[in-house]
């Protein structure tokens, strides 16, 4: 077994000397940088590198530069998908966002872990588990996903947030480590948010 099909098994892996993850690495933050320097208002050219770039894209999505990944192909998007500045996302294992989903500047999504023990993490070793999130998503500004998160529908994490366990669909979760606080209910449809 590949290096690669144990990464993408769930299993421990070479993540710093094989040489066909190492070249796949280079070659999609080759594709971030690109993207990166493009001018924001080339729209056209940060699509066409973006769906090079990712696994699966819809029609309608934006994402601010600057922007990287590890691997790129392990990432699907959904549509209306948005992301503000600085996003940062390490896709050794799937990642997959649903529609409508909002996420706010400085925010990381991390599927890769190391081992606890320094001798196999001195060796190169990591893991990856994958990354869910649900539908109509709200994800704050500075929040991190921490590697086989499942973050469900209809959903707002507040920012700061460190997810380190599923969150359930409906609901208002915040915190580090980030917990839920509140179902989302017919008073927030009500709520008007003018100063």
């Amino acid at each position: 077994m590949t290096e690669k099909e144990k990464m993408l098994a769930g299993l421990t892996y070479d993540a710093n000397y094989d040489t066909e993850l190492l070249a796949e690495r280079i070659h999609a933050k080759e594709l971030c940088y690109d993207y990166n320097h493009l001018r924001p208002s080339d729209t056209k050219g940060q699509q066409t590198l973006i769906r090079r770039l990712l696994g699966r894209t819809k029609e309608a999505f934006m994402i601010t530069a600057p922007f990287w990944c590890d691997y790129g192909y392990n990432i699907e998007i959904g549509e209306n998908f948005y992301s503000n500045h600085n996003l940062v996302i390490l896709d050794a294992a799937k990642i997959r966002f649903g529609d409508n989903v909002f996420v706010g500047p400085d925010c990381g999504f991390h599927t890769a872990g190391h081992p606890i023990d320094f001798e196999r993490r001195n060796e190169g070793l990591e893991y990856a588990f994958p990354i869910t999130i649900g539908d109509n998503v709200w994800i704050g500004a500075g929040v991190h996903v921490m590697p086989g998160v499942t973050i469900g529908s209809n959903v707002v994490i507040g920012g700061g947030s460190v997810v380190v366990k599923d969150i359930p669909d409906n609901s208002v979760a915040v915190g580090n480590p980030c917990r839920v606080i509140r179902p989302i209910t017919d008073a927030d449809r009500q709520k008007c948010w003018n100063r």
